[in-house]
């Protein structure tokens, strides 16, 4: 009696004992084929184990296949070289070449350990240059005059004084990195600022967006853009001119937008200059009549520009970066 409990709790044992898993296998890569449900979403059609041949029969055997990680290796030299040979079976041959090797998990996710390059492979290094910070570092606004008894003998205007300082301090930084840097001379750049004011302007009359983008800033020049395209619902050709001398030209801020704190020199410079003229504008449509201006009278404009300068780049020219409206 005790001889027949024994055997029969070890043939209950038996029948949970998980049978022995192989520890690789061998991949072949040829048409999808869909062996098992564990297996499902794995592009291959032969799977080839080592030993037990017969492990998938069993759902607890395939609850351990899951868990299991199972490392092997791909050859794929085939699918890069189609004119590989094949063998009899009508599956694609092993190249010697083997391209990766990876691991497997069961589960459905799979890492590249390590990663051959072909033959021919090159490395390119991409290099990333900024052209323009894409926008205006403080932006200049009217202050409010306030009289000198306030200024100097109440709280506030000590106040006001102080920012004012500030203000003026950051401009003066500015102009003079600029001078040590590209040799700043104020009369020069106001010629060169006149220059650019009056070509901008002529290239907007004309709608010549290809010469225009090499004179602003990318931001700039799609909000240029845009404006064109606007104007074209409404006018077909436009007619302006600048009356010289210009009334008048100064510079109400000026800015310096640093990249890298240790190096002052890879840095932005932003110029907000106040440019009064006195201009002449016509408009037509489609059939050549005038339907708005006339360019026999003169018409005085005030316009607040901000021009941007890199100083790191070689070459590097005033561009403008914004219109403001104040």
């Amino acid at each position: 009696m005790a001889l027949s409990r024994f055997s029969a709790i070890r043939r209950f044992q038996r029948s949970f004992h998980a049978p022995h898993l192989p520890s690789e296998y061998s991949i072949s890569f040829g048409s999808f084929h869909k062996t098992d449900a564990v297996y499902s979403h794995f592009p291959c059609n032969l799977f080839t184990p080592r030993s037990s041949p017969h492990f998938l029969s069993s759902g607890l055997q395939g609850f351990l296949l899951r868990r299991s990680i199972v490392s092997c290796s791909c050859a794929i030299g085939s699918i890069l070289r189609p004119d590989a040979a094949r063998d009899g079976s009508g599956f694609t041959s092993r190249s010697s070449t083997k391209v990766a090797e990876f691991t497997i998990c069961f589960s459905g996710s799979r890492s590249f350990s390590s990663v051959k390059a072909p033959a021919g492979a090159r490395q390119v290094a991409l290099k990333v240059t900024l052209l323009s910070p894409g926008f205006v570092y403080e932006p200049y606004k009217p202050r409010e005059p306030i009289s000198f008894w306030r200024r100097w003998f109440t709280r506030s205007g000590w106040r006001r004084t102080k920012e004012d300082l500030i203000m003026e301090m950051k401009s003066a930084y500015a102009i003079n990195r600029l001078r040590k840097v590209a040799g700043y001379s104020k009369k020069l750049f106001y010629q060169h600022t006149l220059r650019l004011y009056k070509e901008i302007n002529t290239l907007l009359a004309k709608g010549d967006t290809s010469s225009l983008r090499k004179v602003v800033t990318e931001k700039m020049y799609s909000t240029l853009k845009n404006e064109l395209k606007r104007r074209e619902l409404m006018w077909s050709s436009v007619h302006w001119e600048l009356v010289e001398p210009v009334v008048s030209v100064r510079t109400l801020r000026a800015r310096m937008i640093a990249l890298d704190k240790n190096d002052l020199d890879k840095a932005f410079i932003q110029m907000t200059l106040e440019i009064t003229a006195k201009q002449r504008f016509e408009a037509y449509n489609a059939k050549g009549a005038v339907v708005s201006g006339d360019k026999t009278k003169e018409v005085l404009v005030r316009d607040i520009w901000v021009l941007e300068r890199s100083l790191f780049h070689p070459g590097a020219d005033w561009r403008l970066c914004a219109r403001l409206s104040v």
